[in-house]
């Protein structure tokens, strides 16, 4: 664990306060558990600009439970390079402000966190998808053309970046795509592109014996951003089957299919295709957040290490961090290429998560030597005497960095590098629910930070459309009351001590409710899924399936800490904070409280 240095205090932490000017010493220190002694205040000419507190002043309002979060802007201004002289005067709306948030699953106080990691494709590096997944796409179909002999007729097809999203399950063996909610009942199922009715869609999913759990081997979880090009590739292949089927081979079934798809992806990957294109030109595949570094640096100010942990080997990883940390490099000298390892501890690529998770996991960990990418064996992250040599050294590092990189291994090396005394005093911010948040937080108990980049939309939608989930709610109230009064209406028809006469002065009213009841359940239904259009034309929000949380949105509750729309949204607040989740509510106690 690094050791902060009282002394001085990190620029991105000063971010934090409703900066002023005029604010005095002693209201400052006021804010914060240091001594006035213990540091001095100074105003560098390069100031980290952070709007005030969403409730309250800086003080905080402590009836509020979001005090300590801080307004923000949609884009990362605040942790832009500004001159002091020139105050940032642009507005910020509500909108724009929750979409920064971190939010917040089950307790976790920061003072107790000792090492903060990170994955970093989709989560420090997020890719353009209208850039890197069309690359992918297009890498995949020459794959499945001229090395799995699918019709040239591919070659042809376009991707529709947006029309996918997380959350999603094929089945693979009838070609379908389903939505679910957090129960595992389909919602949304679709055949290809077809969407399909719902007496086909419960024929399959919902009249079964026993309940299908919806996984692997005959299902395939949609839950990373990299698969959302096979996702739709697949979707195309099964319609291309459907309509053409002299045109695939006899014995290929949508199974078959899949599996070439996912053969014609790790082809791609294996053989360096995309990864080479974005190397030549990272910025036109990779989104530039001037924000990282400044985050990087404050929880290392903060006393905590850091560490990266990625899929992704040596060589690739450093073109991409070069990239993030550029406007903080200098590029005068060859070594300042490796000045990103400043802001880490430890870096391992080539990890293998999942399996780098599970200590039983015996892979070896190997030295990177950071200028040739060449690998020296260790004794478990200990160095080792070459032959001919008694004295056991590390291969030199990058200039001005203490950073240790290896390839492989396992959590228990990690823990070893770092002295890590306990999983809990881990935070670990990756973007990949079963890659990066469930073994971590299942296997060994870190605590986990998902980042969802979607939801900054989907919160910024939720802002605008509060309205009309209001409208939507009262109409299901009032459906619901109609209902209630027409079933006592009914009863009373067919099982009270009434005369004929008595029977047939109540059937006007009966038809008059029934009527009712038509009415405002066609008047819910069309409302509900324009609503639902507006968060996405065909898969709706992400977050939800109706009224139902979607199975994402379960596994985000059930796994991730944290979640929020981008890792550097972890620079708006005290690298010390508690967070605290909201309170859960039953059923039986919204109406009581009303929630």
């Amino acid at each position: 664990m690094r050791t902060s240095n009282k002394k001085s205090v990190s620029l991105c932490f000063f971010s934090l306060l409703p900066l002023h000017l005029s604010t005095s010493s002693s209201s400052l220190f006021s804010l914060f558990p240091f001594s006035s002694t213990s540091f001095t205040i100074s105003f560098p000419r390069r100031l980290l600009f952070a709007s005030r507190f969403i409730s309250g002043s800086v003080s905080g309002d402590r009836s509020s439970p979001h005090r300590n979060r801080i307004r923000s802007g949609s884009d990362p201004w605040y942790c832009n390079t500004m001159d002091e002289t020139e105050p940032n005067k642009r507005q910020r709306s509500l909108s724009s402000i929750a979409t920064r948030q971190v939010f917040c699953n089950r307790a976790l106080n920061m003072k107790g966190i000792v090492a903060v990691g990170f994955d970093m494709d989709y989560t420090l590096a997020q890719y353009k998808p209208e850039t890197f997944e069309s690359l992918a796409y297009g890498g995949t179909v020459k794959k499945l053309v001229h090395d799995l002999g699918y019709h040239t007729e591919l070659l042809e097809w376009s991707f529709d970046w947006k029309y996918m999203v997380r959350g999603l399950v094929l089945d693979k063996k009838r070609g379908n795509i389903l939505k679910m909610d957090r129960h595992k009942y389909v919602k949304v199922a679709y055949h290809g592109f077809r969407e399909l009715p719902k007496e086909e869609k419960m024929g399959i999913y919902g009249n079964t014996f026993v309940r299908d759990s919806f996984d692997e081997p005959d299902y395939a979880l949609i839950d990373t951003l990299f698969s959302l090009a096979e996702a739709y590739l697949f979707a195309q292949l099964v319609d291309f089957k459907d309509k053409n089927p002299d045109k695939v081979s006899a014995g290929v079934d949508y199974a078959l299919m899949y599996k070439d798809v996912r053969a014609a992806v790790d082809l791609c990957h294996r053989d360096g295709t995309l990864k080479q294109m974005v190397a030549k030109d990272p910025q036109r595949y990779i989104k530039d957040d001037a924000s990282i570094v400044p985050m990087l640096k404050m929880l290392r100010d903060s006393g905590r290490s850091t560490f990266l942990v990625t899929n992704s080997l040596w060589d690739y990883t450093n073109i991409v961090m070069t990239f993030l940390s550029r406007r903080d490099t200098d590029y005068s000298g060859a070594a300042s290429k490796f000045s990103w390892l400043q802001y880490f501890d430890v870096v391992i690529t080539g990890s293998a998560k999942p399996g780098f998770f599970h200590v039983e996991n015996r892979a070896n960990i190997f030295e990177v030597v950071p200028e040739s990418g060449m690998l020296v064996n260790t004794d478990n992250g200990t160095p080792m005497p070459q032959v001919g040599s008694t004295i056991a050294s590390f291969p030199t590092k990058g200039s001005n960095s203490t950073c240790r990189i290896f390839q492989g291994g396992n959590v228990a090396h990690l823990h070893k590098l770092l002295n890590i005394e306990s999983s809990s005093q881990v935070l670990y911010v990756g973007d990949h629910i079963y890659g990066d948040i469930l073994r971590s937080k299942k296997v060994l108990g870190w605590r986990t930070m998902l980042v969802v980049p979607e939801l900054e939309r989907e919160v910024e939608l939720l802002q605008e459309l509060k309205d009309t989930r209001n409208e939507l709610r009262s109409l299901r109230t009032q459906r619901d009351d109609i209902e209630d009064k027409l079933h006592r209406l009914k009863w009373s028809v067919k099982f009270e001590d009434l005369n004929t006469d008595q029977k047939e002065k109540l059937h006007p009213e009966v038809v008059t409710l029934e009527s009712q009841r038509e009415q405002l359940r066609l008047a819910h239904q069309q409302a509900q899924r324009e609503l639902h259009k507006k968060f996405h034309e065909v898969w709706g929000q992400l977050m939800k399936t109706g009224y139902q949380n979607s199975r994402f949105a379960h596994q985000v509750e059930r796994f991730a800490c944290l979640y929020t729309s981008e890792v550097s949204n972890l620079s708006l607040y005290s690298p010390d904070k508690y967070y605290r989740p909201s309170e859960d509510f039953m059923p039986h106690e919204f109406d009581i409280l009303e929630v």
